[in-house]
């Protein structure tokens, strides 16, 4: 398993051709208390940085982008119900969807942690 980030504040947790993608924390910290999110349909397409869905929050609202190119294989459906989940609990049970990976050579592109923290301070 492989969690990398995004300058956009995703991130992505790889295990074998599956990836799950969710926000940060310091996405969630920066949006206020999540109070809706739009997630992509079971069998869309993207391209990496593709708009795949959106978080909006008592502050503002906000592009969540795929982090890779994929087939989305499955969404979060208790976070459209509870998308306070983005908040509490948001690199566990507040991931947004699951992408089958087009093209496993665009990870090695990502952010480690390291290198996240690093560029979200």
């Amino acid at each position: 398993m492989t969690i990398k980030y995004t300058e956009d504040h995703e991130w992505l947790k790889v295990e074998g051709a599956i990836a799950t993608v969710g926000i940060t924390h310091h996405a969630q910290d920066a949006l206020g208390d999540v109070v809706f999110v739009d997630l992509p349909e079971v069998g869309a397409t993207f391209a990496q940085k593709d708009v795949a869905g959106v978080v909006e929050s008592v502050k503002a609202a906000a592009d969540v982008y795929m982090p890779v190119s994929g087939v989305i294989t499955e969404v979060n459906e208790a976070l459209r119900a509870d998308p306070a989940l983005a908040n509490s609990d948001p690199l566990g049970a507040g991931w947004f969807f699951k992408v089958k990976l087009s093209d496993a050579t665009q990870i090695a592109a990502l952010m480690d942690e390291t290198s996240y923290t690093k560029f979200s301070a």
